[in-house]
């Protein structure tokens, strides 16, 4: 579909707010940067529009981070705030506003919008049999319970939905649960709950679907969704929990998924309120603004479905579009920690320009639901090849010409030529409305090796000063365009070259206007990369995770005897173990080692016992220790003693 450049649009997009307990890694980059571009391109095209964000910080994992620490949740919300503002701005992204949903503007919107949802009909309550973590005294939120798909059988899965088949479902169904806070089993526990009547709006999601912008595999998915026994939402918890307390309640919270999205209107309403402006133009039933979620597609059943229910149950108006993007990968293999591929955003700053990260993210982004890869080889080629070899390579090559003319450019140049570049603008203005950002790239860079080829055939060199002067200026116009055609996704970089064209920043109407001013000197405006090595100390491994001298030592490491090994009935991993530990007495700890082991071969065998582990209450029993092993995707195994070692030895 064509776009019409003087559309004068309004719009407002937001980007997933990222979770306030820890540093920002390059998938949320990955985001931004989409985000960033599409907000970029829509004013540079005459178009007016803002971009909002917050940090998401309540629930569960944020109050217990902060007790890991020793600090109130409050002081980390406020140190990571400022940690993930840093490091967006080293990636050029220019929010609009970056706020809180810690805030008395986020507080006031979720018990607004819960308030009118339920004067209108959609709150209710249920007595529920809650999963409760009896060694830490608290009922457990999704994300801290692991256990067996209930769907496909997957294992290891967290809370109410599944990674492998993608299935969401009660936290209650899944099997053979787990707290993962304290790695026990946890017991059901009645609480009253308050629930949002999701299935009440099923015409209104129903309606949602079909006029918004979706990609149509998120619209598929979200109608599978809607056709499959829509459940009424549990929007509260329980303490302990940092958040906010829901109105009329005695010690209830909203639930942060509540709240979390909610974070949109409240970050909007902190900037209205700076710059005089009224909500109810920004976002309101009577709103003419557009409204556009960037989101990963691992929240797309929030976006797509809680939170245009609960806009419309409190008369506000529903997004126009929710475009999803898949997960970012690292060499082909997800982002992780233990395999070096977990790289924080901030320190990837230190290694390559943070704008050649937003160019191939760019290169490689489109309006698919398709999981996109860092590959570190290829992103050196092609930063290489297009920026400074394609791209920067024109301006470099041009330069010197009219620099010999005291950098005064010609009045005289190659209009046609310039003209067959200049009228692939509504192509590429195309490719950025529908983020279609690959395609967008490839042309571009294809009129740029049209531009080099320009010189390369008049070859410069060869000709007298003012033929010279004239092919020169033409590639500096043709350079002029492919800068205002770039600089949504590289503004940095393309700021410096429009300082150097003694141009102000350009727009897409700029294109059918020519240089007309002389040049400042050129100056390199990017190196060749070098060939990219990440090192442990570049991921996500950080400090926090290393132990001192000390409290190494706290841990009593014995030599055991396994003296009994059998089966645990109902379990697929585990083995049950007698240990022998000498004046220590006997242990009964289980092992996951099934796979590895038969419980007749492990008679007699020595092992590592960590002896001082607190006692776990498991479903099969108390496991009294834990015996070392290492393992691969493959196998399972026992770390062992050298010959000669006794039960009861303390491991050194």
């Amino acid at each position: 579909m064509e776009i019409n450049q003087k559309s004068n649009r309004k719009i407002i997009v937001t980007c997933a707010l990222p979770y306030a307990n820890a540093p920002l890694h390059l998938g949320h980059i990955l985001e931004a940067v989409q985000t960033d571009i599409w907000s970029r391109f829509q004013n540079l095209n005459n178009n007016t529009c803002y971009y909002f964000c917050a940090d998401d910080t309540h629930g569960t994992p944020v109050m217990l981070k902060a007790k890991e620490l020793g600090i109130s949740p409050e002081e980390l919300i406020e140190t990571t705030k400022k940690d993930h503002e840093d490091t967006y701005k080293l990636y050029d992204i220019k929010f609009d506003n970056f706020y809180s949903t810690h805030s008395d503007e986020n507080k006031n919107y979720a018990e607004l919008i819960y308030t009118k949802a339920k004067k209108n009909g959609f709150i209710k309550k249920n007595n529920i049999n809650q999963l409760y973590d009896e060694k830490e005294s608290m009922f457990l939120s999704d994300r801290f319970i692991k256990g067996v798909c209930p769907k496909c059988g997957a294992e290891d899965q967290y809370g109410d939905g599944c990674s492998k088949c993608g299935a969401t479902y009660d936290v209650s169904e899944i099997i053979d649960p787990i707290s993962t806070i304290s790695e026990t089993i946890p017991v059901y526990k009645e609480s009253e709950h308050i629930f949002f009547n999701l299935p009440k709006q099923l015409k209104t999601l129903k309606n949602f679907l079909m006029n918004s912008n979706l990609q149509e595999p998120i619209k598929n998915k979200l109608s599978e969704w809607l056709n499959d026994d829509l459940k009424e939402w549990d929007i509260s918890r329980d303490p302990p929990y940092f958040g906010f307390k829901i109105p009329d309640e005695n010690e209830k919270y909203f639930y942060v998924w509540l709240d979390a999205p909610i974070g949109y209107l409240a970050s909007i309403s902190n900037w209205a309120a700076k710059n005089n402006l009224s909500m109810d133009n920004l976002w309101s039933e009577k709103s003419e603004y557009e409204i556009y979620h960037f989101i990963g597609k691992d929240i797309a059943y929030f976006h797509g479905l809680f939170w245009p229910a609960l806009l419309d149950a409190a008369k506000l108006k529903l997004p126009s579009g929710i475009f999803v993007h898949g997960f970012l990968t690292v060499n082909g293999e997800k982002m992780s920690k233990s395999k070096g591929t977990g790289i924080l955003a901030k320190d990837f700053t230190k290694i390559c320009e943070p704008e050649t990260l937003r160019y191939y993210f760019a290169a490689k982004l489109n309006d698919k639901v398709e999981d996109l890869d860092l590959n570190f080889d290829d992103y050196v080629q092609r930063i290489n090849s297009d920026l400074v070899g394609k791209y920067l390579n024109i301006a470099s090559r041009s330069s010197s010409f009219i620099k010999k003319n005291n950098n005064k450019i010609s009045d005289i140049i190659d209009e046609k030529f310039i003209s067959e570049i200049s009228s692939e603008t509504s192509k590429i203005v195309n490719l950025y409305e529908t983020r279609n950002f690959s395609k967008a790239v490839r042309l571009i860079m294809n009129l740029a090796d049209k531009s080099n080829k320009y010189i390369n055939d008049n070859a410069p060199w060869k000709k007298d000063d003012d033929e010279a002067l004239k092919i020169a200026t033409t590639a500096l116009n043709l350079f002029n365009i492919l800068t205002i055609y770039l600089s949504p996704i590289i503004p940095n970089i393309t700021n410096n070259a429009f300082k150097f064209l003694n141009q102000n920043n350009q727009t897409f109407d700029d294109v059918n206007k020519r240089l007309s001013s002389n040049i400042n000197e050129y100056k390199p405006l990017l190196k060749r990369l070098d060939p990219i090595i990440i090192s442990k100390e570049d991921t996500m491994t950080n400090n926090n995770n290393f132990i001192n001298i000390d409290q190494f030592n706290s841990i009593d490491l014995r030599v055991a005897k396994i003296i009994e090994a059998s089966n645990v009935d109902g379990a697929d991993k585990l083995l049950q173990l007698k240990l022998d530990v000498g004046d220590l007495g006997e242990r009964i700890v289980f092992a996951g080692i099934k796979k590895s082991y038969k419980p007749d071969k492990l008679i007699n065998k020595m092992v590592i016992l960590v002896n001082n582990l607190a006692p776990r209450k498991m479903k099969f029993g108390i496991s009294e220790g834990m015996v070392l092993a290492s393992s691969n995707d493959d196998d399972i195994f026992l770390i062992s003693p050298d010959t000669g070692a006794t039960p009861g030895l303390k491991v050194k």
